[in-house]
């Protein structure tokens, strides 16, 4: 018998309204937010959001103290590896991907969905 195991995601709305949360993420601008027990960087790119994990898996350097270059990759503030920001792929550096989190921009606010 094979069993199939699923994620349980959690749903977090980050304010009240899509204009409040434009209002409270500027355009490119990458912010730390704490969802449960998870460290998150979220970057806002236009009206597209971007969630993935804190920290960079090389050496564990906070990425919200990172920059966003103009390819819209995360660029990790220790060794300057850098991370595209919609899949979590390493494109410079030797360590592995980010893990990313859906999100989706409601009349509600920002939902954010994390395992």
């Amino acid at each position: 018998m094979i069993e199939y195991l699923s994620k349980v995601m959690k749903k977090y709305t980050l304010g009240t309204s899509k204009e409040s949360v434009m209002k409270m993420i500027p355009e490119r601008s990458v912010k730390k937010i704490i969802l449960g027990d998870k460290n998150i960087t979220l970057v806002r790119v236009a009206a597209e959001f971007y969630a993935f994990q804190g920290y960079c898996p090389h050496r564990g350097a906070p990425l919200y103290q990172g920059s966003l270059n103009n390819t819209n990759e995360i660029i990790c503030p220790l060794h300057q590896y850098r991370f595209d920001i919609r899949s979590g792929e390493v494109k410079a550096g030797a360590c592995p991907d980010l893990e990313t989190f859906p999100t989706q921009l409601k009349d509600q606010g920002l939902e954010i969905s994390i395992p």
